[in-house]
């Protein structure tokens, strides 16, 4: 798991020095903000890139609605972001948007698209990636897919945040992406099974990933009160802290908002549909501590992706 979780790191952390075009040709900073061809002295960007696998114990506790809603306080703060939806058998990130992307990341492990051809932008200023519904494990990828599938995966090296959505439970796939990251978010409720479940993957998390190097992270979602999130929060800080002697921080909670479900409904996200609500806010101070967070000296994104899925 070691070795796995360094080449997905240094994959999804900054792919080559010098980033380039489709043609290969290298490109240089202009602007604050801009990339673009030129031949001029200007040094060619390195873009950190920032990567956060956000994932749970048990499903519908929230997962996707938070990791959609984070990018977007990410693309406010003027960062370029993508969510990658790493649910390879049931992927719902464009349903939370309205969208029926074309093409997914079937399409470029099986060599019929680039990444570049399946990733969409959006309305909302960020991009997305479609999952790969239907295909369940990245194991089964043969040499050469795998190998397609990583160098593909280097062209996401030019965003600011990747946030990568993962499947709910303790999958070979899920602990990858969760060993590749820079901050691994585990999302919970107060219900005493999702409780049971997320401290189940802290426990397998604590087994399975060797050197644990990222800031492994607690969100307790539809809270009804910010006394309750803590009573939550510390219980599992403390009990990963004395039986697993392993740091879990507690980053915030989302509180109960009617207005989540009803952004649901509309498949918009709620920090578009009722950007003042509780939960909206809440997610804008998740983020501000994110950022807050300096980022460890790290290996770049291939050799980490390589790392993850060999080759």
């Amino acid at each position: 798991m070691e070795d796995q979780a360094e080449k997905l790191r240094i994959l999804m952390r900054q792919g080559n020095s010098k980033e380039r075009d489709e043609t290969g040709k290298p490109l240089v900073e202009l602007g604050k903000d801009s990339l673009t061809l030129g031949a001029g002295p200007a040094p060619a960007r390195t873009r950190r890139t920032r990567i956060i696998t956000v994932t749970s114990g048990k499903g519908g506790v929230g997962k996707t609605n938070v990791s959609v809603n984070m990018a977007l306080a990410y693309a406010r703060m003027g960062k370029k972001v993508i969510v990658m939806d790493a649910d390879l058998g049931l992927a719902n990130v464009n349903v939370m948007l309205n969208m029926i992307p074309k093409y997914n990341l079937y399409h470029v492990i099986r060599k019929q698209k680039t990444m570049r051809e399946i990733m969409v932008d959006t309305e909302y200023g960020i991009s997305i990636v479609a999952g790969a519904s239907g295909f369940s494990k990245i194991a089964n990828l043969s040499d050469d897919e795998r190998q397609n599938f990583i160098d593909e995966l280097d062209t996401l090296s030019n965003a600011d945040i990747i946030i990568i959505d993962t499947s709910a439970g303790i999958s070979s796939n899920v602990l990858d992406f969760i060993a590749a990251a820079d901050d691994a978010v585990i999302i919970t409720t107060p219900e005493p099974t999702a409780i049971t479940d997320a401290y189940g993957i802290i426990k397998v998390i604590a087994a399975e990933i060797d050197n644990l190097n990222m800031g492994l992270k607690l969100v307790v979602n539809r809270v009804k009160s910010a006394g309750d999130a803590k009573k939550v929060a510390d219980r599992m800080t403390s009990i990963a802290g004395q039986f697993l002697n392993l740091k879990v921080d507690y980053l915030g909670f989302i509180f109960d908002d009617a207005m989540v479900a009803q952004s649901v409904l509309r498949q918009k996200p709620f920090m578009v549909t009722a950007p003042r609500c509780k939960a909206s806010t809440c997610v804008q101070h998740i983020v501000s501590r994110l950022e807050k967070t300096d980022l460890p000296d790290a290996p770049g994104i291939s050799s980490r992706m390589r790392r993850i899925f060999g080759g």
